[in-house]
């Protein structure tokens, strides 16, 4: 693809001299006499960059930077001056042009710069791309789940997000934490400044300090430099602290001292460091029982728990299985180049029955294994682990509305089988059905709590 080049000079031979150049290098290019020649000249030819004569009748060439900016356009311009003129070239530059040229045009360095710049350009758009991508991948109409728990949770992070309120985030592991927390990041004013992470449990207390707060040159036996901390690199933005319930009491200290005044010192400094950061935190631990048991600092809990959401663990919202179960068959589907249809009679049953101790990232890591080991397109209960694996339903038609079944027992099958044939989506389900999703999900939960109270007296006998 040809990069398009619009030159805009009011000296005819100019025009012509630098349109043969660039056209011999494989630029397209259009001309323009005047400042208003080219703006129309950007709106419909839609240039990479422009090369643009700052001395020019009717709209000269900081007028015409000034109004392409202002009506959105993204080209790149680069400002060709008389060297006497440089100071105007650098006026030009703080109004967004990218660089200038000096007359007479030294021909290598136009074709230098124009490369630069429109390579400046386009990094700049795939960042741009990126950024869009990872903003909608976290958003929390990505964080898969319909169950009112969850739903519960979301109605307060989305309105604490925009905020500047530290939020703690409780819950088991594996039920999401940090994917709240960057969704909480995505939603706010913060979202084109650092997400900076720290797991707290990962390091010990020195390090860990040393990895929030950074440190001097020699203070202590291998700080061959000063280093930056992650408060310092998520300046502007959100830091996730997640395990904060392992962190020790001096730690928490100082955590204290930052949260409530924006400021530290490096390990081995005395230069006061001022920061603006959120932060949010994230436990798997009973902070207020931790409180209780003078193992964590009570101002300390009350400073982080301005708000305070705790996510729900898998078993309670079972309703949320089949939707996260046809993510996961989705994305590693995807990952590992085998397209999975969905799931095989019974499997979905089976999927039900368990408890999910590991909550959402055990089920992530059972459905990839299933996906691995899958001999055809239908996940069955034979690619689930042993302690997944239930009784398998007859497939022969009718087998299961014997005689003498009860209206719960049918029930119970039609919405397990309705849910398998549709992947899992409770609200196709519910249309099938003719019922509501809120039912579905009640349901679903309903034989979540039957089945695990069987298991239990099977136990106890």
């Amino acid at each position: 693809m040809k990069h398009r080049i619009l030159v805009v000079d009011d000296e005819q031979n100019a025009r012509d001299a630098l349109k043969t150049i660039l056209t011999e290098e494989g630029y397209e290019v259009r001309e323009a006499a005047d400042g208003e020649e080219g703006l129309a000249a950007i709106a419909s030819f839609r240039p990479d960059a422009v090369l643009c004569d700052i001395r020019m009748p009717k709209l000269d060439g900081l007028q015409l930077l000034e109004r392409a900016r202002a009506e959105g356009h993204g080209c790149v311009f680069v400002m060709v001056t008389a060297f006497a003129s440089i100071e105007t070239a650098v006026q030009a530059m703080k109004a967004g042009a990218e660089d200038y040229v000096t007359k007479p045009i030294d021909v290598a360095a136009v074709l230098a710069k124009l490369e630069k710049v429109i390579e400046k350009r386009a990094l700049k758009q795939e960042n741009e791309l990126l950024r869009e991508r990872l903003r909608e991948k976290h958003k929390f109409s990505n964080i898969v789940g319909e169950s009112p728990e969850l739903q519960s949770v979301f109605d307060v992070v989305m309105r604490a997000a925009p905020t500047r309120a530290t939020i703690l985030v409780l819950g088991e592991s594996g039920t999401g934490k940090e994917l709240i927390a960057q969704a909480i990041h995505e939603a706010s004013p913060r979202r084109d400044k650092p997400f900076v992470k720290v797991n707290c449990a990962a390091l010990t207390e020195t390090l860990l300090e040393s990895e929030l707060f950074g440190h001097e040159k020699g203070s202590f036996t291998g700080a061959v430099g000063r280093r930056e901390g992650r408060f310092e690199l998520a300046n502007g933005g959100t830091l996730f602290l997640d395990e904060l319930g392992e962190v020790s009491a001096g730690l928490q200290v100082k955590l204290l001292r930052v949260l409530q005044q924006q400021e530290f010192e490096r390990v081995g400094g005395t230069q006061t460091v001022k920061v603006d950061v959120r932060v949010v935190a994230a436990t798997n631990r009973d902070l207020e029982a931790e409180v209780k048991a003078g193992h964590f600092r009570e101002d300390l809990y009350y400073r982080l728990n301005v708000v305070s959401v705790t996510l729900p663990p898998l078993r309670r919202r079972k309703s949320d299985i089949p939707a996260l179960v046809q993510h996961f068959l989705e994305r590693y589907g995807q990952v590992h180049g085998k397209p999975m249809k969905g799931l095989a009679p019974g499997t979905l049953n089976a999927l039900l029955s368990y408890d999910w101790p590991g909550n959402v990232r055990e089920l992530g890591n059972v459905i990839e294994r299933a996906v691995v080991l899958a001999r055809g397109s239908d996940l069955t209960s034979d690619d689930l682990p042993s302690t997944l694996r239930g009784p398998r339903p007859s497939n022969r038609a009718g087998d299961s509305l014997i005689p003498g079944a009860t209206l719960y027992d049918i029930e119970r099958e039609a919405i397990l089988r309705t849910l398998e044939l549709v992947d899992g989506s409770t609200s196709r389900a519910a249309d099938l059905l003719g019922i509501s999703v809120r039912k579905i999900q009640y349901r679903l939960k309903e034989y979540a709590e039957a089945t695990a109270a069987q298991q239990a007296e099977k136990h106890v006998n």
